[in-house]
């Protein structure tokens, strides 16, 4: 019988444990190199400081997380996750008006962070092929230009050795594997970064008694070309009925840093004091948290002319996201189980260039949530040196048409989430069909006011003549 493969996983955020859940289905040991000591539950970590902010699972993330761990899913809802359909689930404001409420075509699984990572924690290492080496750092590689070997890491002061068939980077976006390359004799790769300079400030809430059920997400999205308001806001509905509010904006925005500011900066600075008028009924539960870690980062290590066999890089390592979006965790699920597929396709672990293989088909995994997200970041002031590329000059005029018709146009508004969500590719938007859609634009008249339902008023405790009277969405 031929010897068992291993694999080390440098990292145990949700990347990292999705690559180790990924590769020991394929036959594989596999340990977990994480900085951190872990928490046994639903508990911050030091090394997450995203953590504070609201997060989802977008479904083309929850489908890829439920291929890899079978029933990850409802293990989420029983903790207390809800599941939001899109865009019934949703009252939001685009640069181009208020969407409607359409029938179901996506959805999305938002929670804590905490939480979230506690669960698929417990699930991934509940696999006895995987083991969990945490408190350790890792410091390096071992091999050569042609082939990695292993991994150097640091335990109680003290450096370990860890032989390995193949090496996964999923350390996030303090990744040194450019450094750890170069230090092999490769070139550094191609990078680019588009950073809009938003400035994210969160807080929790306890939402009124009557909303605590099926309450929409509510997102205020900014308008940097149109009105030049720059600053957003989202309210998610998080387990324990709870509401998570990250506002965002520019340095120059000047975002609420104490809890005297947050529920004001809401009702007063954003394009739509909804956020704020909802903050008027609820509970806070925190402080205000700040971060300004939101660049876009995109390192093309598929492009090098030479990749060592034996090495990957995945998750924020390799493409790292504005948060806002809400993509991260999404991709990282897609990206192991593409991680899986290859591994299986190419003949497993130790087969001869399988890791350019992986690499290229992990870096294919965040091409859409990198074109959503630099495609609107690029437009604020100073994003890049350069500014947006001629790329991105030339879809923005079709992308802003298609956006507006997504306000009364419920197939392509569907379109949209369905790319969103990352269930389709972006081509979706770029068929006959769209083009004719955007071409005709919008089929119905645009909302003035929030879709909120009477009842979603009354729950939330706002007054009830504010705004028309919005039928319950059909799921």
């Amino acid at each position: 019988m031929s010897e068992r493969k291993s694999a080390v996983v440098l990292g145990g955020s949700l990347a990292g444990l999705l690559a180790a859940r990924a590769l020991a289905s394929t036959g594989a040991r596999v340990t977990v190199v994480e900085r951190d000591v872990l928490p046994s539950g639903p508990e911050p970590r030091k090394g997450l400081p995203q953590a504070r902010h609201v997060h989802q699972l977008w479904s083309g993330g929850a489908r890829a997380l439920e291929e890899l761990l079978p029933g990850a899913e409802a293990r989420l809802r029983a903790a207390g996750v809800n599941r939001v359909p899109m865009t019934t689930g949703m009252v939001a404001l685009s640069p181009y008006g208020w969407y409607r409420r359409w029938a179901e075509s996506a959805y999305m699984l938002p929670a804590g962070r905490d939480l979230l990572d506690w669960v698929i924690r417990e699930l991934v290492l509940s696999d006895k092929d995987i083991e969990l080496l945490d408190g350790a750092e890792a410091v390096g590689l071992t091999g050569t230009a042609d082939a990695v070997t292993g991994a150097r890491v640091l335990v109680g002061g003290e450096e370990r050795l860890l032989p390995a068939d193949l090496v996964v980077d999923a350390t996030g976006r303090a990744s040194r594997a450019t450094t750890w390359l170069t230090a092999l004799g490769l070139p550094a790769p191609e990078c680019r970064e588009v950073d809009s300079g938003l400035v994210y400030a969160s807080r929790l809430f306890q939402a009124p008694p009557d909303a605590r059920e099926d309450f929409p997400v509510v997102n205020i999205e900014p308008d940097v070309r149109g009105s030049g308001i720059g600053g957003g806001g989202v309210l998610m509905p998080v387990e324990e009925g709870r509401w998570m509010v990250t506002l965002f904006g520019t340095a120059q925005d000047e975002l609420p840093r104490t809890p005297e500011d947050f529920a004001p900066y809401a009702l007063t600075r954003l394009r739509h004091p909804l956020i704020g008028e909802l903050l008027a009924n609820a509970t806070p539960l925190t402080e205000v948290t700040l971060t300004r870690t939101t660049a876009n980062r995109r390192c093309h290590y598929e492009r090098l002319p030479q990749w060592p066999d034996n090495f990957t890089v995945l998750g924020d390592a390799l493409c790292a996201l504005n948060p806002v979006y809400g993509h991260g965790m999404s991709v990282a699920a897609r990206s192991a189980l593409a991680l899986r597929e290859t591994v299986n396709r190419r003949g497993g672990l130790g087969t001869p260039v399988l890791a350019r293989h992986l690499q290229k088909a992990v870096a294919r995994t965040t091409t859409a949530a990198w074109d959503l997200a630099t495609g609107a970041d690029v437009f604020y002031p100073h994003a890049t040196p350069t500014g947006p590329t001629l790329r991105d000059r030339l879809l923005s005029p079709y992308l802003t048409r298609l956006l507006r018709t997504a306000t009364g146009n419920g197939r392509v508004a569907r379109r949209v989430t369905d790319v969103t969500s990352l269930q389709r590719g972006a081509e979706t938007l770029l068929t006959p069909a769209m083009l004719l859609a955007a071409a005709i634009g919008p089929l119905k008249p645009p909302l003035t006011e929030p879709p909120l339902t009477p009842e979603e008023r009354k729950a939330a405790g706002l007054i009830q003549d504010h705004g028309p009277d919005v039928p319950a969405p059909k799921p």
